[in-house]
């Protein structure tokens, strides 16, 4: 039989991808399993076929499902210090970290728990004793469903297991469901500027076909022949001639009032010296 001490200081001191020492930044899974986040990390860009399947990383599929633990150090462990003369021993059961309510060594002889929404680590004791809707570390409100067990026995990695089934699942609709409303908004968008849009274009095509016919009501009421459209486009060239040679006569008359005319240009003899100061000084 495998020696108990030895099992727990293998699960609570070592990663369980690895088989490292847990060094910090320390990650948990849904499962309640501690890892190291680098190992973890290189578990998952590592995507050759050479990969060898890992049934302790098997349900983790991206760095989402992992949450990173905030623990308290334990003031008593002194670490890999002690050791290094030969001349203490070595206690494995000393924890590196505590509870930092009750004070319990996470060591695998008590249960601790973690909360996914924000990572903070107590012993099950302290939520039992002290029972809150928010964490008492940080102050993060959280429900019963965000406690996940750390190295729990069978029937706690089972529950753990549906909790993480259900919560993908429910993640999955809300992405289909979104995806289902953007979708519909964005018909309903097309749907209503199709008919404004073919709207604007009957009434621009009325528009235009008003603006025709009153054109043509007005030439043919001057000239008196409806009938007969050939007539009112010579009536109306003859007229538009006239007009011009009526301006042209009358912009003559009207320019001879300025002083840019001929007429009223002054012969070099009577312009005034650059030194006066205007022209009518002589």
């Amino acid at each position: 039989q495998a020696d108990k001490n030895a099992e727990l200081v293998a699960r609570w001191s070592y990663c369980a991808l690895s088989q490292e020492k847990l060094r910090r930044p320390i990650v948990a899974c849904e499962l309640g399993r501690l890892y190291n986040k680098d190992a973890v990390i290189e578990f998952l860009l590592d995507k050759s076929a050479d990969k060898t399947p890992m049934e302790a990383a098997s349900h983790i599929k991206s760095i989402k499902n992992v949450t990173e633990l905030n623990l308290a150090d334990n003031p008593a462990w002194s670490g890999d210090k002690e050791c290094i003369k030969g001349d203490k021993y070595d206690d494995f059961q000393s924890a590196r970290f505590i509870c930092p309510v009750v004070g319990l060594e996470m060591n695998g002889r008590h249960r601790f728990c973690f909360l996914r929404n924000c990572g903070c680590v107590f012993s099950e004791r302290a939520l039992k004793e002290i029972k809150s809707e928010v964490c008492h570390k940080c102050g993060v409100p959280f429900q019963e469903e965000d406690v996940i067990v750390i190295n729990g026995n069978k029937e706690d990695v089972e529950v753990l297991k549906k909790r993480m089934e259900d919560r993908r699942l429910k993640s999955k609709l809300e992405k289909k469901s979104k995806k289902c409303k953007s979708a519909e908004s964005a018909s309903r968008q097309e749907t209503a500027e199709g008919p404004s849009k073919a709207k604007n274009g009957k009434d621009s095509i009325s528009s235009s076909s008003g603006e025709k016919r009153q054109i043509i009501f007005t030439k043919s009421s001057e000239n008196g022949n409806s009938s007969v459209p050939g007539k009112v486009n010579k009536a109306a060239s003859t007229t538009t001639k006239r007009s011009i040679a009526d301006s042209e006569e009358k912009s003559e008359a009207y320019k001879s009032i300025f002083t840019s005319h001929s007429s009223a240009k002054r012969p070099k003899e009577e312009c005034s010296n650059w030194v006066t100061h205007t022209a009518y000084c002589f």
